[in-house]
């Protein structure tokens, strides 16, 4: 049985929090950003984020409750909206360990705002397959456009079986992710179904990224470090032993770097800024681009970025961290 997101009603009843209040000395860009949401839950949210046209029921691909968080209120407060469904279909995510902590954590979140969630396969063998030939691919490569695509590809399939108008995904929230790469698998996975549309938008925005970080921070969300897939953790950990940082934890209380939870979002928003994953991605490519798929120029190119970050060091420069 699944709860019904009367959006017209909604926003009254949403339990959200403001989070954590911004500190005296915050940046200029989330104070900015911090008054422009006041301001447009003075006039009702969800007024800028406007559905597909004639949609009523949107089926929302979730990847995790951290991502999930300010589109789903977004969403829940348009006045055109009948009900919001929140669909967990992530067969990426490796290890199993660190699938049902977020899948626990997005279900468990639903349930307290009483949104409907659905909890689909872990068809994990189906997904190696299909990323078979692409396991050294950079993030932001074919392997990340077969992912979505297979992702997107079987939320749409739902959303057709079960009468959605719409589909959309919470991979779009993500500065870590290339919206457009993610809005075009988008596309494609409704165009196999009649009316069925994606819904895009720009959920990257700094309004969307702080308001994200707000409720991460007042619900204690656990801070994923990585996207999700193996080939991610292995990268993951290549890139932070080049930058002298700690190897990633699944699980538990203490995280390989920083919080194990969301609390500050100031600083969690500021480790999801456009400077650093930009320097994440050029370091990244940098090094699928130099050394392919051997192991051995890997670890050559490894000491190279090792080098190279000691020598930032001493210069008194410090690289941002990263969280997904």
């Amino acid at each position: 049985m699944t709860t019904t997101c009367n959006n017209k009603k909604s926003p009254a009843n949403l339990s959200y929090s403001e989070g954590a209040a911004l500190p005296q000395d915050a940046p200029d860009w989330a104070i900015a950003a911090s008054e422009r949401i006041k301001a447009n839950q003075k006039l009702g949210l969800g007024k800028t984020a406007i559905p597909p046209p004639n949609t009523k029921r949107v089926l929302l691909h979730s990847c995790c409750a951290p991502c999930s968080g300010a589109m789903v209120e977004e969403m829940c407060a348009s006045d055109t909206l009948d009900e919001v469904v929140v669909f967990f279909y992530n067969p990426n995510i490796h290890p199993r360990k660190e699938y049902e902590i977020r899948k626990e954590e997005n279900k468990k979140y639903c349930e307290k705002i009483g949104v409907p969630f659905v909890d689909c396969d872990y068809d994990v063998e189906n997904w190696y397959a299909r990323m078979k030939g692409m396991e050294f691919d950079p993030e932001r490569g074919q392997r990340c456009t077969e992912c979505f695509d297979m992702r997107m590809e079987r939320a749409a399939l739902y959303a057709h079986e079960h009468g959605f108008d719409a589909i959309a995904t919470t991979n779009a929230t993500s500065r870590w992710k290339d919206s457009k790469q993610v809005d075009d698998s988008g596309y494609r996975a409704a165009e196999r179904y009649e009316g069925i549309q994606y819904w895009a938008y720009d959920w990257q925005s700094d309004e969307m990224t702080m308001r994200k970080y707000q409720i991460s921070a007042n619900e204690r969300f656990y801070k994923q470090e990585y996207c999700g897939c193996s080939y991610s953790l292995r990268d993951s950990n290549d890139w932070r032993k080049a930058n002298g940082i700690p190897k990633i934890q699944i699980g538990g209380e203490t995280a390989g770097l920083g919080d194990r939870y969301f609390s500050d979002p100031i600083v969690d928003a500021q480790e999801e800024s456009q400077d650093v994953v930009d320097e994440f991605f050029a370091q990244a490519n940098e090094l699928a681009k130099t050394a392919g798929k051997s192991v051995s120029e890997r670890k050559k190119a490894l000491k190279v970025y090792k080098d190279r970050r000691k020598a930032e060091a001493d210069d008194g420069r410090i690289n941002g961290l990263n969280n997904w």
